[in-house]
């Protein structure tokens, strides 16, 4: 990975009025660096916070990284505003059509796409490790039978770490996967052969215990995302091959869905990544991140929107209460798209697919109905509110897929892009240096104990602990008495 590229006058000159001193900062690939401006330094003014650390160089405050790259990537690229989508070059549009999921996940992950010969080997190795260890059945029967799959799929990818000691840099050494070397890469490898190959069979198990059924052995002879519906649907009938169209409908969305820079889950893998944690570590967190409403669980809110509104007629009156801030839009709009997201063009053309042999979703009309009424109104338009690819829940619910398995459909495929830049960081120039950003400090300044009796105490609800209601056994023993309970 190369450099930054710049010309003799690609830089910034700043003049700091506080101190009247004049920086220039060198400007390549249109960034800069934001420690430059820790040169800043200036004298503490009268009054002014100690917290502040004027005299240690000038901080970049940006909430919610809407303006601060941490990461030099070849990987993926994203236009927001002109609604491109990129795969290591390649369009989104041409690899949907084209590639599939796995050779994908060759493409973003090794940074070409691979011969015969090399794909055939990376799937073959892929298919391999989607076999897990029995003792993982007993590791998902011990979760209650209402568990939600995606606290399951968290835990098992954290669990499934624990079977393999050589993978695990706080045993085996902390540059195990940033020496670059054969040994070095072949580890690594191994690591993300078992990761995107058991992503589906530790998703199918979280399935299938949810529907009462035993496990089933990843089946030989399919694709991927053909042992993944094998894996979830087979009850014993001979021969079973599951759909041609469904089967490759979620290839599809599976390829779509494997990376998106650096959204809030890849950057959570990064983040963990840094400490050079063992990758299955590393990608549990990712999956605790995506679980998230604001992320991985935005499909399923777009299906729960569309239910509470029930009928295409009563999609005005839902566009009015939007406008009035009384309900929340989802599946419209994107942190990083202002356009039509490059994605739902496809996902589009997938559902059409998928109609075709499981019949239109009843909430179809609907969506397509909000659709069209917020693409025409100057209060979404405005804002740049454009349909996202959130709408391939209507597909997942097409399938057959239960609301809250939604989310899982999203990791299985995820799994490729974040080890994508996870290996990509690994081998990054200059090693691995661990994510540790700065804060601006608002807090109290310096203050002394005050012994308890003589605390004033705050009243404001948001600085006390606040009170829950206890039931059953819990209120009956606060009633109760005995030797050693505590009393104020």
């Amino acid at each position: 990975m190369g450099g930054p590229t710049q010309s003799g006058n690609d830089n910034l000159t700043v003049r700091d009025n506080r101190t009247g001193k004049v920086y220039t900062i060198p400007i390549g690939d249109n960034a800069v660096s934001a420690t430059a401006f820790k040169a800043m330094i200036a004298p503490r003014k009268p009054g002014e916070r100690e917290e502040n650390e004027t005299e240690k160089g000038l901080r970049v405050q940006d909430k919610g990284f809407l303006n601060t790259a941490v990461i030099r990537s070849e990987i993926t690229y994203i236009d927001g505003e002109a609604g491109v989508l990129r795969y290591r070059g390649y369009p989104i549009e041409q690899l949907a059509v084209h590639s599939s999921h796995l050779e994908t996940a060759y493409l973003l992950i090794y940074g070409a796409l691979p011969t015969k010969e090399q794909f055939g080997f990376f799937q073959s190795e892929v298919l391999l490790h989607s076999v897990i260890h029995s003792d993982a059945e007993g590791f998902f029967r011990s979760f209650r039978y209402d568990a939600h799959p995606m606290s399951m799929l968290t835990s098992a990818f954290a669990m499934l770490g624990s079977y393999y000691s050589e993978a695990n840099p706080s045993l085996q050494g902390q540059r195990l996967y940033t020496k670059g070397d054969k040994i070095s890469l072949a580890t690594m490898d191994r690591q993300i052969y078992r990761l995107i190959g058991k992503a589906t069979t530790l998703a199918a198990m979280a399935y299938r215990i949810r529907q009462g059924r035993d496990f089933v052995t990843p089946p030989t002879g399919l694709s991927y995302t053909g042992s993944f519906l094998y894996q979830m649907d087979h009850l014993g009938e001979e021969n079973y091959v599951p759909n041609p169209v469904l089967e490759k409908a979620l290839d599809v969305l599976f390829l779509l869905h494997a990376d998106h820079e650096l959204n809030a889950s890849c950057t959570t893998v990064l983040q963990t990544g840094s400490s050079l944690v063992d990758p299955y570590s590393a990608v549990a967190a990712g999956c605790a991140s995506l679980y998230g409403p604001l992320h991985g669980g935005a499909n399923e809110a777009v299906i729960r929107m569309l239910i509470s509104i029930g009928r295409p007629e009563n999609v005005p009156a839902f566009i009015e209460a939007v406008k009035r801030r009384e309900k929340t839009l989802s599946g419209f709009g994107h942190r990083v798209y202002k356009t039509s997201d490059p994605r739902s063009f496809i996902v589009r053309k997938t559902a059409d697919e998928v109609f075709k042999v499981t019949g239109k979703d009843e909430l179809l009309e609907t969506a397509m109905a909000l659709h069209d009424a917020a693409m025409k109104d100057e209060y979404f338009v405005k804002r740049k509110l454009a349909p996202n690819v959130d709408f391939c829940g209507l597909i997942y619910r097409a399938m057959g897929f239960p609301l809250d398995f939604f989310p899982v459909l999203f990791v299985v495929p995820r799994v490729v892009g974040w080890l994508a830049h996870w290996r990509q960081m690994m081998l990054q120039e200059g090693g691995v240096k661990i994510w540790r950003p700065r804060q601006v400090y608002v807090g109290a300044g310096r203050r002394d104990y005050v012994p308890l009796e003589q605390r004033p105490g705050v009243q404001d609800a948001r600085q006390t602990p606040s009170a829950v209601e206890h039931g059953g056994i819990t209120k009956r023993s606060m009633l109760a008495s005995f030797e050693g309970k505590a009393r104020l």
